[in-house]
């Protein structure tokens, strides 16, 4: 018998994990070998116990799952991350596979998706729950990040983080804007945009934008008007 996947689970609901763990049970390719219900515990027990799968809600007490799955996939490349969260929204979906996470089950269906998802994300395909519309597929196959022009030596100094708030800086974005589409605070949002006007040498917003539209970051049509 091949050896069993070990899963962590990461939800801030105690009933929500006990359920959860009573459906992955009722598979005996699957065994859940921790849980925690906060971010920072299951970043701390995923480092422990380097789980095959680690199921993680977005909305968590003190941080949200989607930068914990961020934290694990930069630690832990083999672990696979599928999110159940209660929210369908395409920003978060988005968010979630951008942030490394392979599955993503919206949890009114979780019981009778989870184990189909868990069963594709060990495999190492990605799972998207069949509720979600088919708007939110066709937007995340046409993936938002935009490839450079150019390279720049002071640009790739930057933190996959710091890279994604400069382009959403140079959009015209404001740091509320941002902290809300990141899932971050806006006192983080301006601690990033402090790092990256330092690290780039810029001064100003505009300098920000020239730089971005020369790399080929954003579109010049962006400030056309």
């Amino acid at each position: 018998m091949s050896k069993k996947k070990t899963i962590l689970i990461v939800d801030d609901h105690p009933l929500f994990r006990e359920g959860l763990k009573s459906l992955i049970a009722r598979n005996p390719r699957f065994e859940v070998v921790g849980e925690a219900g906060n971010g920072r515990k299951g970043l701390r027990m995923a480092r422990e116990l380097k789980p095959d799968l680690v199921v993680m809600d977005i909305s968590l007490p003190d941080k949200s799952g989607i930068d914990v799955t961020r934290d694990i996939r930069s630690h832990l490349s083999e672990t696979r991350v599928i999110i159940v969260s209660m929210h369908s929204k395409i920003d978060h979906i988005t968010k979630a596979f951008e942030a490394g996470a392979t599955g993503y089950v919206v949890k009114e269906s979780a019981a009778d998706r989870l184990t189909q998802g868990l069963e594709a994300v060990s495999k190492g395909d990605y799972f998207l729950d069949s509720s979600i519309s088919h708007k939110v597929v066709t937007r995340l196959m046409e993936s938002p990040k935009k490839k450079t022009k150019s390279t720049d030596i002071r640009y790739e100094s930057l933190t996959p983080r710091e890279q994604q708030v400069m382009r959403l800086l140079a959009e015209g974005l404001s740091v509320k804007e941002i902290a809300e589409r990141l899932f971050i605070s806006p006192k983080t949002v301006e601690n990033h945009r402090t790092n990256i006007m330092s690290k780039l040498d810029l001064h100003s917003t505009m300098e920000l934008v020239r730089y971005a539209v020369r790399l080929g970051l954003i579109d010049v049509d962006l400030w056309k008007g």
